[in-house]
């Protein structure tokens, strides 16, 4: 394949990439999903990003076929990727994308597993350490000595098992040498403190040099202890001497032997001076940077192994803290039948917001869950309609089967308690956006219908499809979008307000319902977010028109309100504002 054939790779990036690195390792790296070379090579880390994806994920980005199902993917990357413990593992985390195969995202999930298993047994204060480890030797910014140096602090702390396993089987000692040499060459050269003799050639240098910047100030030292040449001369040598420290013998040795003035003697053997200081530095380093060389090529097998074992172990500790920090479990993949079921899941995003999260059971398709609660969902209806309170959670139950879907098929543990996940080839999620026209309309059909029709199993995830269209076109298009999601075997759930004018269902499908019960003392409504299952939720506006009369200050507002709760039913507002005064009590 060719570089410039690479999704993102246009005539600019590919000219940059050939000219810095050449060609076949701009596309190793791609292949390798290297980001650390490709930003070495120049590119941002976000298009680095980007081009990997699509280069290591093609198939997978496939499942996203919505802007709605990119965003929630695109939400779970920023949570997991805030756990990296360095920048390489986050943008190894931020290529990650659904899988196909069946067997690779058993593979990864295991891995993660084992991670979270290891992660989990380490104390606070190792965690802590473990962190640290990573934190201060970047991957991305020290390349071979970070990593390198990680695996000996690693070694160090002796931890093991699952993700630690690579790193516990290299070679201490032979690390560490190899990284006393990666970190002596420094940024190409060889640092101050390695070699004695060459920092005491470095000094010599430097300051022959800054006596030849200074020529007429050496003449002058030197002219008022000299009454002849050959005075001149030996009054020269020891005060170069004595200012930077070079042997008498390099000073005679650089002198010119026909100097017509003292300017112009001083001149030329300053000048001489400090080129032979120079090459004497340059041999020098020449033969550390060469000593060093081969400490690190004598080791470059266990360097290698130190590099990928810590990249690798970068990436699964952070998604093991990722997985623990919000109590991710293992899902179970389905292979004879298509489902998603889920018994006590939870937002990620309600989680990460810190906000109050009810644990919600829910399924579509055949499942084989043990639910601890009475009311199970029932198995075998492919299609539910999902109905109920305003804010009573609808939407977020949608978001978070996605999220259950693009995780398990990512390879990675969920937000539940137990889940049965079936592989699909697309995943349709669709959030209410109240735009009313005919142009919304249109692209709203053209984008869920599309992957209904195609060859493929399909999950649907569509909230409120009648806020696009006219109140009396939306439930015909509705139950004709429901019908087909059952017609073509596809997994569907369709928020709406409008389960009455979908009667009747086809007989896959199942209405159920989320039930607001009432507004508490402080007038906010109280919702059970768990749905009942097969029965109509209601929307109970009554709920709302209580607080607005309770919370209305004024006379002529407070009329007004109270004409809406004469419409909506005066007694049911009553006992509203009856029931919730009584709690407060």
């Amino acid at each position: 394949m060719r570089l410039e054939e690479y999704w993102g790779v246009g005539p600019k990036t590919k000219a940059l990439l050939a000219d810095s690195i050449g060609e076949a390792a701009a596309i190793r790296a791609i292949e390798d999903a290297d980001s650390r070379a490709l930003m070495e090579a120049g590119l941002s880390r976000g298009r680095a990003t980007r081009i990997l994806r699509r280069a290591s994920g093609g198939e997978g980005m496939a499942v996203l076929a919505t802007r709605d199902t990119r965003d929630v993917y695109k939400s779970i990357l920023d949570l997991a990727s805030q756990f990296a413990v360095t920048r390489h593992a986050e943008d190894r985390i931020r290529v990650l994308t659904p899988l196909r195969d069946r067997e690779e995202m058993t593979d990864r999930l295991e891995t993660v597993l084992a991670a979270v298993d290891a992660w989990t047994a380490l104390t606070g204060t190792e965690r802590e350490a473990v962190v640290e480890a990573f934190e201060a030797h970047d991957s991305v910014a020290g390349g071979e000595r970070s990593a390198v140096e990680t695996a000996v602090e690693l070694l160090d702390l002796g931890v093991s098992g699952g993700v630690f396993d690579r790193v516990a089987d290299l070679d201490r000692e032979g690390l560490a040498d190899a990284a006393d040499a990666l970190a002596a060459l420094g940024d190409g050269g060889v640092d101050r403190g390695v070699d004695d003799r060459l920092d005491e050639l470095r000094d010599q240098y430097a300051a022959v040099d800054e006596l030849a910047a200074n020529q007429s100030a050496v003449v002058e030292a030197v002219q008022g202890s000299a009454r002849g040449a050959d005075e001149f001369r030996e009054a020269f040598r020891r005060h170069v001497t004595d200012e930077t420290g070079v042997p008498s013998a390099a000073i005679r040795e650089a002198m010119p032997g026909d100097a017509t003035d003292a300017a112009g003697f001083v001149g030329e053997s300053l000048r001489a001076l400090a080129d032979d200081c120079r090459s004497a530095v340059e041999e020098r380093e020449a033969e550390i940077v060469a000593d060093l060389e081969g400490a690190i090529e004598d080791a470059r097998e266990e360097v290698d192994a130190a590099v990928a074992a810590v990249d690798d172990a970068a990436l699964f500790v952070s998604l093991a803290r990722f997985a623990d920090a919000y109590d991710l479990t293992r899902p179970t993949f389905v292979h004879d039948r298509e489902t998603v079921a889920v018994a006590g899941a939870r937002n990620l995003d309600l989680q990460a917001a810190d906000m109050s999260v009810q644990p919600v059971d829910y399924a579509v398709g055949d499942h084989d869950i043990d639910f601890p609660s009475e009311s199970a969902p029932p198995t075998g209806d492919r299609v539910t309609v999902l109905t109920g309170a305003n804010s009573g959670g609808k939407t977020t139950l949608l978001e978070t089967l996605c999220q259950v879907q693009l995780l398990a098929q990512m390879g990675l543990p969920v937000p539940a308690d137990a889940a049965a996940v079936g592989i699909v080839d697309v995943v349709v999620f669709h959030r209410r956006h109240a735009s009313f026209n005919a142009g919304v309309l249109e692209s709203t059909l053209q984008t869920v219908v599309p992957p209904l029709t195609d060859a493929g199993r399909t999950l649907m995830l569509v909230d409120e499809f009648e806020a696009i269209t006219e109140p009396g076109s939306a439930a015909d298009l509705l139950h004709g979008l429901v019908t087909l999601t059952v017609d073509e075997d596809a997994l569907g759930v369709f928020v709406t307000h409008l389960a009455d004018d979908l009667e009747p269902l086809p007989d896959e499908a199942r209405t159920d319902g989320i039930f607001a019960e009432g507004l508490n003392p402080d007038l906010d409504l109280s919702v059970d977010y768990q749905p009942r299952f097969g029965t109509v939720g209601k929307s109970t506006p009554e709920f709302i028109v209580s607080r607005l009369v309770a919370n209305a200050d004024d006379r002529t507002e407070r009329a007004g309100f109270e004409t809406l709760a004469a419409a909506v039913g005066q007694e049911a507002v009553q006992r509203t504002l009856a029931d919730a005064k009584w709690s407060e009590n």
